[in-house]
């Protein structure tokens, strides 16, 4: 699925729930966990005030709430009997409110009615209320906070957010850190010994990119079209 869609389904969620505080997302495409640096649906998240968590990997025991009903609702949803998607979602949408409003739980009551606050966070979210608040500032200080280690190649570049970045041949083989500036906007790069290589403007934190999830669409088709010619081949003289 998009992230453009996941964002979108996001947004409705939090329309109709509230703002959460925090959030707790599994780990690959789009959420993050397993990269160094935040993935930039994470930095949108982050961006919103919410608080970023992640399931550690390959220990479903740690989120056994989540997996428990992730398997409770396609056996109760019968998923392998539905023939489209819409029927599954409508089918698992019915279960959730089952689970939720109506099956007894604390004391004989359903989780709704046991704790009303489950309606609403009492956070209002909107499109505009997003718009006037998202905040850069606050993406930025995350992103001081994290240190990235590259492995610098032949050519003495590293990869960057699908970026290639020029550190220097003599740091070919070897491994560099990064890490962003928020008073100048530039990604650091230094070495092992603390010794600084070299500042790259930080092109990719940048409000726009990341509340529309195109952090780095133009450096993701630059690696598509260096992927493509070298698929091509050396070019053949006329």
């Amino acid at each position: 699925m998009p992230s453009r869609r996941i964002q979108d389904e996001f947004r409705a969620w939090m329309a109709q729930w509230g703002l959460p505080a925090e959030l707790r997302l599994d780990n690959g495409w789009p959420w993050g966990g397993g990269f160094d640096l935040p993935t930039v649906f994470a930095l949108w998240l982050i961006g919103l005030g919410l608080g970023v968590h992640f399931n550690p990997a390959c220990q479903p025991q740690d989120n056994g709430v989540i997996e428990r009903t992730n398997g409770l609702g396609q056996r109760w949803a019968e998923v392998r009997q539905c023939r489209s998607v819409a029927e599954v979602q409508a089918k698992l949408e019915e279960v959730d409110e089952l689970q939720r409003a109506y099956m007894p739980s604390v004391a004989g009551q359903s989780r709704l009615a046991a704790y009303p606050g489950l309606r609403h966070s009492g956070r209002s979210y909107s499109r505009e209320w997003e718009e006037a608040r998202w905040s850069l500032a606050a993406v930025e200080s995350m992103l001081e906070g994290v240190v990235a280690k590259r492995k610098v190649g032949a050519t003495g570049q590293i990869t960057l957010y699908y970026r290639r970045v020029y550190v220097g041949r003599e740091q070919a083989g070897g491994e560099v850190r990064v890490q962003y500036d928020k008073g100048s906007q530039m990604w650091v790069v230094s070495g092992l010994d603390g010794k600084g290589l070299r500042a790259v403007p930080a092109v990719e934190v940048d409000r726009e990119k990341i509340m529309t999830l195109t952090m780095y669409e133009e450096a993701k088709a630059g690696k598509r079209r260096r992927d493509a010619r070298r698929r091509a081949g050396p070019a053949v003289p006329p």
